[in-house]
Protein backbone atom coordinates (compact mmCIF):
# COMPACT_ATOMS: atom_id res chain seq x y z
CA UNK A 1 0.00 0.00 0.00
CA UNK A 2 1.60 3.25 -0.93
CA UNK A 3 1.70 6.24 1.83
CA UNK A 4 -1.10 8.01 0.07
CA UNK A 5 -3.12 5.45 1.03
CA UNK A 6 -2.54 5.08 3.56
CA UNK A 7 -2.69 8.91 4.86
CA UNK A 8 -6.06 8.73 3.00
CA UNK A 9 -7.73 5.71 5.25
CA UNK A 10 -5.35 7.11 9.12
CA UNK A 11 -7.05 10.58 8.24
CA UNK A 12 -10.54 9.64 7.47
CA UNK A 13 -10.75 7.48 10.54
CA UNK A 14 -9.26 9.82 12.75
CA UNK A 15 -11.99 12.43 11.91
CA UNK A 16 -14.19 9.52 12.94
CA UNK A 17 -15.85 9.16 8.65
CA UNK A 18 -17.18 5.89 7.48
CA UNK A 19 -16.00 5.59 3.85
CA UNK A 20 -19.86 6.65 3.31
CA UNK A 21 -19.81 9.61 4.70
CA UNK A 22 -15.89 10.75 3.59
CA UNK A 23 -17.08 9.82 0.08
CA UNK A 24 -20.36 12.15 0.37
CA UNK A 25 -17.99 15.10 1.80
CA UNK A 26 -15.66 14.93 -1.37
CA UNK A 27 -18.27 13.83 -3.67
CA UNK A 28 -17.02 11.14 -4.96
CA UNK A 29 -18.54 7.09 -4.47
CA UNK A 30 -17.83 4.83 -1.67
CA UNK A 31 -16.25 2.11 -4.09
CA UNK A 32 -13.78 4.81 -4.92
CA UNK A 33 -12.88 5.46 -1.54
CA UNK A 34 -12.21 2.28 -0.74
CA UNK A 35 -10.24 1.30 -4.08
CA UNK A 36 -7.85 4.64 -3.20
CA UNK A 37 -7.47 3.07 0.41
CA UNK A 38 -6.92 -0.19 -0.94
CA UNK A 39 -4.33 0.88 -2.95
CA UNK A 40 -6.26 -0.11 -6.22
CA UNK A 41 -6.27 3.73 -7.29
CA UNK A 42 -4.81 6.77 -6.70
CA UNK A 43 -6.66 9.92 -6.64
CA UNK A 44 -6.04 12.95 -9.06
CA UNK A 45 -4.61 16.22 -7.89
CA UNK A 46 -8.15 17.88 -7.85
CA UNK A 47 -9.26 15.22 -5.55
CA UNK A 48 -6.43 15.30 -3.23
CA UNK A 49 -6.32 19.30 -2.70
CA UNK A 50 -10.23 18.51 -1.44
CA UNK A 51 -8.98 15.43 0.88
CA UNK A 52 -6.59 17.61 2.23
CA UNK A 53 -9.10 20.64 3.29
CA UNK A 54 -10.95 18.08 4.81
CA UNK A 55 -8.37 16.60 6.97
CA UNK A 56 -6.81 20.74 7.61
CA UNK A 57 -3.46 19.66 6.25
CA UNK A 58 -1.83 20.34 2.80
CA UNK A 59 -1.66 17.95 0.09
CA UNK A 60 2.21 17.58 0.58
CA UNK A 61 1.28 16.17 3.71
CA UNK A 62 -1.57 13.71 2.63
CA UNK A 63 1.20 12.10 -0.21
CA UNK A 64 3.98 12.22 2.66
CA UNK A 65 5.43 9.65 4.55
CA UNK A 66 2.73 9.85 7.26
CA UNK A 67 4.53 11.62 9.92
CA UNK A 68 2.01 14.70 10.24
CA UNK A 69 -0.85 12.16 11.29
CA UNK A 70 -1.47 13.22 14.60
CA UNK A 71 -3.48 11.11 17.36
CA UNK A 72 -3.16 14.18 19.94
CA UNK A 73 -6.26 15.37 21.30
CA UNK A 74 -5.11 19.10 19.25
CA UNK A 75 -5.22 18.05 16.01
CA UNK A 76 -8.36 15.72 16.69
CA UNK A 77 -10.48 18.82 18.08
CA UNK A 78 -8.51 21.92 15.95
CA UNK A 79 -10.87 23.04 13.54
CA UNK A 80 -8.26 25.47 11.15
CA UNK A 81 -9.20 28.58 9.44
CA UNK A 82 -8.16 27.69 6.71
CA UNK A 83 -10.73 24.83 5.71
CA UNK A 84 -13.34 27.33 6.01
CA UNK A 85 -14.70 28.17 2.88
CA UNK A 86 -15.26 32.29 3.07
CA UNK A 87 -16.05 34.94 -0.11
CA UNK A 88 -15.07 38.57 -0.13
CA UNK A 89 -16.78 41.30 -1.36
CA UNK A 90 -15.01 43.99 -3.92
CA UNK A 91 -12.80 45.74 -1.73
CA UNK A 92 -11.56 41.83 -0.26
CA UNK A 93 -13.74 42.24 2.91
CA UNK A 94 -15.25 38.99 3.73
CA UNK A 95 -19.04 38.46 3.77
CA UNK A 96 -21.59 36.42 5.84
CA UNK A 97 -22.69 34.06 4.42
CA UNK A 98 -26.35 32.55 4.87
CA UNK A 99 -27.30 28.95 5.03
CA UNK A 100 -31.19 28.80 4.84
CA UNK A 101 -33.18 26.03 6.24
CA UNK A 102 -33.92 24.46 2.92
CA UNK A 103 -29.88 24.48 2.48
CA UNK A 104 -28.91 22.79 5.79
CA UNK A 105 -28.59 19.64 4.28
CA UNK A 106 -26.34 20.68 1.36
CA UNK A 107 -24.56 22.28 3.86
CA UNK A 108 -23.28 19.08 5.56
CA UNK A 109 -22.31 18.30 2.08
CA UNK A 110 -20.94 21.59 0.49
CA UNK A 111 -19.15 23.56 3.49
CA UNK A 112 -15.86 23.13 1.97
CA UNK A 113 -16.77 23.78 -1.36
CA UNK A 114 -15.86 26.68 -2.50
CA UNK A 115 -18.46 26.89 -5.25
CA UNK A 116 -21.22 25.51 -3.45
CA UNK A 117 -20.18 28.57 -0.81
CA UNK A 118 -20.20 30.92 -3.66
CA UNK A 119 -23.59 30.38 -4.26
CA UNK A 120 -25.22 30.87 -0.91
CA UNK A 121 -26.70 34.32 -0.10
CA UNK A 122 -24.45 36.98 1.38
CA UNK A 123 -24.26 40.27 3.28
CA UNK A 124 -22.77 42.36 5.70
CA UNK A 125 -23.42 44.08 8.94
CA UNK A 126 -21.17 46.80 10.04
CA UNK A 127 -21.01 45.85 13.75
CA UNK A 128 -19.56 42.68 12.85
CA UNK A 129 -16.25 43.17 10.82
CA UNK A 130 -13.25 41.53 13.07
CA UNK A 131 -13.93 37.30 12.27
CA UNK A 132 -15.07 34.72 10.32
CA UNK A 133 -18.75 35.21 10.01
CA UNK A 134 -21.66 32.57 8.76
CA UNK A 135 -25.34 33.20 9.32
CA UNK A 136 -27.92 29.97 9.72
CA UNK A 137 -31.55 30.37 10.02
CA UNK A 138 -32.99 28.65 12.83
CA UNK A 139 -35.75 25.69 12.47
CA UNK A 140 -38.13 24.70 15.39
CA UNK A 141 -38.72 25.85 18.52
CA UNK A 142 -36.09 24.34 20.81
CA UNK A 143 -34.81 27.76 21.49
CA UNK A 144 -37.36 29.70 22.20
CA UNK A 145 -37.98 32.62 22.58
CA UNK A 146 -35.59 32.30 19.73
CA UNK A 147 -38.51 31.95 17.02
CA UNK A 148 -38.60 29.25 13.92
CA UNK A 149 -37.32 31.39 10.97
CA UNK A 150 -34.72 33.77 12.99
CA UNK A 151 -31.07 34.04 11.29
CA UNK A 152 -28.53 33.56 14.00
CA UNK A 153 -25.02 34.93 12.50
CA UNK A 154 -22.06 32.84 14.08
CA UNK A 155 -18.69 33.45 14.74
CA UNK A 156 -16.36 30.74 13.84
CA UNK A 157 -14.27 29.03 16.42
CA UNK A 158 -11.24 27.70 15.93
CA UNK A 159 -10.65 25.25 18.09
CA UNK A 160 -13.42 23.20 19.50
CA UNK A 161 -11.78 22.95 22.94
CA UNK A 162 -12.63 26.53 23.33
CA UNK A 163 -16.59 25.81 23.78
CA UNK A 164 -17.49 28.15 26.59
CA UNK A 165 -20.31 26.46 29.37
CA UNK A 166 -23.43 28.33 28.48
CA UNK A 167 -22.87 30.07 25.75
CA UNK A 168 -25.22 29.07 22.29
CA UNK A 169 -23.73 27.68 19.47
CA UNK A 170 -24.45 26.69 15.66
CA UNK A 171 -22.96 23.55 15.89
CA UNK A 172 -22.42 21.70 12.18
CA UNK A 173 -22.00 17.99 13.19
CA UNK A 174 -21.95 14.97 11.20
CA UNK A 175 -25.07 12.99 13.35
CA UNK A 176 -27.24 15.50 14.24
CA UNK A 177 -26.62 18.05 11.19
CA UNK A 178 -26.69 21.44 11.62
CA UNK A 179 -28.18 22.58 15.66
CA UNK A 180 -28.35 25.90 17.21
CA UNK A 181 -28.12 25.01 21.26
CA UNK A 182 -26.87 26.12 24.64
CA UNK A 183 -23.50 24.30 24.87
CA UNK A 184 -21.59 22.69 28.02
CA UNK A 185 -18.04 21.65 27.57
CA UNK A 186 -17.04 18.13 28.91
CA UNK A 187 -14.16 17.54 26.62
CA UNK A 188 -11.19 17.58 29.04
CA UNK A 189 -13.33 14.96 31.08
CA UNK A 190 -15.36 12.53 28.59
CA UNK A 191 -14.91 14.15 25.07
CA UNK A 192 -18.41 14.88 24.99
CA UNK A 193 -20.22 18.29 24.31
CA UNK A 194 -23.65 18.53 26.56
CA UNK A 195 -26.68 20.47 23.98
CA UNK A 196 -29.27 21.96 26.21
CA UNK A 197 -32.37 23.74 24.67
CA UNK A 198 -34.22 27.09 26.58
CA UNK A 199 -37.21 25.36 25.72
CA UNK A 200 -37.63 23.08 28.72
CA UNK A 201 -39.44 20.54 26.93
CA UNK A 202 -36.71 19.46 25.13
CA UNK A 203 -34.48 17.15 27.15
CA UNK A 204 -30.47 17.62 26.90
CA UNK A 205 -28.55 15.72 25.06
CA UNK A 206 -24.73 14.55 24.55
CA UNK A 207 -22.56 14.64 21.49
CA UNK A 208 -18.99 13.30 20.81
CA UNK A 209 -16.68 16.60 20.39
CA UNK A 210 -15.15 14.71 17.58
CA UNK A 211 -18.77 14.80 15.75
CA UNK A 212 -18.84 18.39 15.28
CA UNK A 213 -17.51 19.64 11.67
CA UNK A 214 -17.53 23.15 12.42
CA UNK A 215 -18.90 25.12 15.56
CA UNK A 216 -20.18 29.00 15.52
CA UNK A 217 -20.53 30.82 18.63
CA UNK A 218 -23.95 33.06 18.12
CA UNK A 219 -23.11 36.90 18.06
CA UNK A 220 -26.28 38.15 17.10
CA UNK A 221 -29.81 37.12 15.48
CA UNK A 222 -32.24 38.51 12.96
CA UNK A 223 -35.88 38.40 13.40
CA UNK A 224 -39.14 39.59 11.72
CA UNK A 225 -40.73 37.92 14.38
CA UNK A 226 -40.71 39.98 18.23
CA UNK A 227 -40.57 36.89 21.26
CA UNK A 228 -43.95 37.16 22.78
CA UNK A 229 -43.40 38.10 26.79
CA UNK A 230 -44.84 35.10 27.89
CA UNK A 231 -42.52 32.88 26.23
CA UNK A 232 -39.47 34.38 28.48
CA UNK A 233 -37.91 31.60 30.13
CA UNK A 234 -36.56 32.41 33.74
CA UNK A 235 -33.93 29.61 34.23
CA UNK A 236 -29.95 30.74 34.98
CA UNK A 237 -27.22 29.68 33.05
CA UNK A 238 -26.56 28.07 36.25
CA UNK A 239 -29.41 26.21 36.89
CA UNK A 240 -28.81 25.12 32.69
CA UNK A 241 -25.16 24.32 34.30
CA UNK A 242 -26.28 22.23 37.48
CA UNK A 243 -29.33 20.55 35.28
CA UNK A 244 -26.65 19.63 32.98
CA UNK A 245 -24.44 18.25 35.31
CA UNK A 246 -26.93 15.91 36.80
CA UNK A 247 -27.79 14.30 33.46
CA UNK A 248 -23.66 13.69 33.24
CA UNK A 249 -23.43 11.86 36.58
CA UNK A 250 -27.02 10.14 35.46
CA UNK A 251 -24.98 8.65 32.61
CA UNK A 252 -22.05 7.93 34.46
CA UNK A 253 -24.13 5.45 37.13
CA UNK A 254 -25.87 4.01 34.02
CA UNK A 255 -22.50 2.86 32.43
CA UNK A 256 -21.26 1.97 36.15
CA UNK A 257 -24.28 -0.17 36.33
CA UNK A 258 -23.24 -1.92 32.95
Amino acid sequence: MSKVNENIRNHRKQLGLTQDQFAQKIGIKRSLVGAYEEGRAEPRLELLQKMAALFNISVDQLIGDGTEVQKSDEKKYARGKEVVVITVDEHQKDNIELVPHKAAAGYLNGYADTEYVKELPKFKLPFLTNGTYRAFEISGDSMLPILPGTIVIGEYVDDIRAVKNGKTYVLVTNREGIVYKRVFNYIAESEKLFLVSDNRHYAPYQIDAEDVIEAWVAKAYISVQFPDIESKNDVSVEQLAGLVLDLQKEILQLKTVK
